[in-house]
């Protein structure tokens, strides 16, 4: 990932579906000195995204975008100057020649210690299997659904009284603090 020159940021997309939480954690680091990312642009794929409301609150551009157009969807990211995306609470599935476009510059986070529980449904996953951990993972996105390269991981206990929603409040308490590291991490 490229360096950076002075104080110049990296101009960033972020993607949503819903309450936008990672959204607004990522806007509050993004507004620090040694942040190496703006947020230029946000992106739902639905109207009804919560975290859309982020964008005014901030004052930063949003889009809804049909992803059966991809090639409209890459230009509107270039016309923005956009270089780096962070997919946080994305719901949709990329597809290959969107992500073959931004290659080596997409990241997620996802709430499972990767490669363990890919997909949906993580928190009761890990439970129904009497895991004694659960945590967070960031990593790159690649066509494979969850597992490019791990960027960084979080790993919390899951307690015995944990149901599928507490281990989630647990996750999502880490989530907030991986997801900047790992962007730094990322540009250093």
């Amino acid at each position: 990932m490229e360096k950076l020159t002075g104080l110049k940021k990296i101009k960033t997309a972020v993607f949503i579906s819903g309450t936008g939480s990672n959204l607004k954690n990522i806007i509050k680091f993004s507004k620090l000195e040694k942040s190496p990312i703006s947020i230029d642009l946000i992106v739902s794929n639905t109207n009804k995204a919560k975290g859309l409301s982020f964008a005014d609150q901030f004052k930063i551009k949003k889009k809804i975008f049909n992803f059966k157009d991809i090639k409209k969807n890459i230009l509107l990211l270039k016309k923005e100057k956009i270089r780096f995306i962070c997919l946080a609470g994305f719901m949709k599935i990329l597809s290959k020649d969107f992500i073959r476009k931004f290659d080596g510059r997409i990241i997620n986070i996802h709430p499972s210690l990767l490669p363990k529980y890919k997909g949906l449904n993580t928190h009761s996953r890990a439970i129904n299997n009497k895991d004694k951990f659960a945590g967070c993972t960031v990593h790159y996105v690649t066509a494979k659904l969850d597992s490019g390269k791990i960027i960084m991981q979080k790993k919390i206990k899951i307690a015995v009284k944990d149901n599928p929603a507490s281990l989630a409040k647990k996750v999502l308490q880490q989530e907030h603090k991986l997801y900047p590291a790992a962007i730094k991490k990322v540009f250093n």
